[in-house]
């Protein structure tokens, strides 16, 4: 077992993890933050985007021990954000979510996306979320709601 010590949703966090624990894992079995979604386990689906620091990451194929002194943010850290807020609400009004596996994940790599990128035509959020994979929507609705969202914004700095 290795110790590490690690800021959580603002919260820091003293844990005994194997060295082999992923960090999807740890938040998951250790920590009980369920809403990161655990899918393909290979870092291709997306479902498990966390930010460490201010980086999404693919928190299937993060080790917890190279987090040690970092910080990460889960879904569940963000129940404050206004932005999103507006995200979730836009995801269930325009139908962005169905079984809602994906979901997390997507909204994740969404807020990093609005933070870092001009997302001026449906083809950027396209190439912005193509890490991100559903099984449900086709999309069209997942697009329509962040086109809400970045619409509604008007003219931001990024």
């Amino acid at each position: 077992m290795t110790a590490i010590t690690l800021t959580v949703n603002g919260r820091r966090i003293a844990a005994e993890v194997q060295p082999r624990t992923h960090l999807g894992d740890f938040l998951r079995e250790q920590l009980r933050l369920t809403g990161t979604h655990l899918g393909c386990e290979h870092g291709v689906c997306g479902a498990c985007t966390v930010l460490l620091g201010s980086v999404p990451v693919r928190s299937c194929i993060t080790y917890a021990v190279a987090c040690d002194g970092l910080e990460v943010r889960t879904i569940e850290g963000f129940e404050d954000d206004p932005d999103m807020k507006e995200l979730r609400e836009a995801f269930s009004r325009e139908h962005g979510l169905q079984c809602g596996f994906c979901t997390p994940g997507m909204l994740m790599t969404t807020t990093d996306l609005m933070k870092k990128y001009r997302l001026e035509t449906d083809d950027d959020i396209r190439d912005g979320l193509s890490g991100n994979l559903c099984r449900c929507t086709g999309y069209e609705h997942i697009i329509k709601a962040i086109r809400a969202v970045v619409d509604g914004k008007g003219e931001v700095e990024r």
